[in-house]
């Protein structure tokens, strides 16, 4: 399966920092020869098909690249990202750029951004991506702290309502950096890619409805029915069904204590559906706890508390 615009290019998202490069990958004329500007979000979906960039010529390989090293990626600071089914994903990102000390960082003619890629990296936005890619809608923002390295900022935009993402495609993800130079005398582009920068996960969001013990009150000894439900998103339905045939632990907190403790586990119905049966023999609160996979999240639902008699 493709995935549906794969480098995060959406659809409206023009209205970007401008960017001059050459008038061959414009998307119009301008009375400068320049042509209409392209954003980072157009430079960076350009992999994923026809584009004003894909009609680059050979000349742009004479085109010296960007003097820059990507150092100290931190993506949403070393936390698994938590896709839901439909929900946009905002991912932070920091890094330091090391730069050659004739390189300004903030000229509107340098772009650069982390990206992440599930198997092989790109090497070029004038070619079709062969692998997905993720990249933000934005450029990073960076702010020099000495002549050769800038303090970065970044967003990696993650909609699956868009297409970004297929089931196939929860797990370990790798990470990478773009950076982008337009000459505006020679009109061509150069561009570094620099991947290995690290790894992180992308999962499938799971999720746990409220835990619900009853009969409430209950005397001491008799049958207690504590049930919930267990979904995880589907991002090739942008659905959220029932997740079945999973191992969910039961656990309880007596009254007055501050740790759960495990109880039995239990293992999710066709729906996704849980409901166990135990003993009440204190007060306290029961709740499942989901120890999710490399590909699929934790899940922890709310606590339902019980009164025994």
């Amino acid at each position: 399966m493709r995935v549906r615009a794969t480098a995060v290019a959406v659809s409206g998202v023009l209205a970007l920092s401008a960017f001059a490069v050459p008038a061959a990958y414009a998307a119009g004329d301008s009375a400068d020869g320049l042509g209409t500007s392209p954003t980072w979000a157009a430079a960076v979906s350009a992999g994923t098909g026809p584009s004003a960039f894909s009609a680059a010529t050979a000349a742009d390989a004479t085109v010296a690249n960007p003097d820059v090293t990507f150092v100290n990626m931190k993506v949403n600071g070393g936390k698994p990202i938590v896709v839901g089914a439909t929900k946009h994903v905002k991912v932070p990102v920091t890094y330091t750029l090391k730069h050659a000390a004739n390189l300004d960082v903030t000229s509107k003619t340098f772009l650069n951004g982390p990206f992440l890629y599930y198997k092989s990296m790109p090497t070029s936005v004038m070619e079709d991506f062969k692998e997905p890619v993720l990249f933000g809608d934005d450029a990073a923002t960076c702010v020099d702290t000495s002549s050769t390295a800038a303090s970065c900022k970044a967003v990696i935009d993650i909609k699956p309502a868009d297409g970004n993402l297929a089931n196939s495609l929860a797990g370990t993800w790798k990470v990478g950096g773009l950076a982008l130079q337009g000459d505006v005398d020679s009109e061509e582009l150069g561009q570094t890619w620099q991947g290995k920068l690290g790894t992180v996960k992308v999962q499938r969001q799971a999720k746990l409805t409220g835990a619900n013990a009853s009969p409430e009150p209950v005397r001491k000894g008799r049958t207690i029915t504590v049930t919930s439900k267990l979904t995880r998103a589907n991002w090739d339905t942008n659905k959220t069904p029932g997740y079945a045939g999973q191992p969910v632990k039961l656990q309880f907190k007596k009254k007055g204590t501050s740790t759960y403790k495990d109880v039995k586990t239990v293992k999710s119905s066709s729906t996704g559906a849980l409901k166990t049966t135990v003993k009440a023999t204190a007060d306290g609160s029961y709740r499942f706890v989901f120890a999710g996979s490399n590909g699929t999240s934790t899940a922890t639902s709310a606590a339902d508390a019980i009164d025994v008699k």
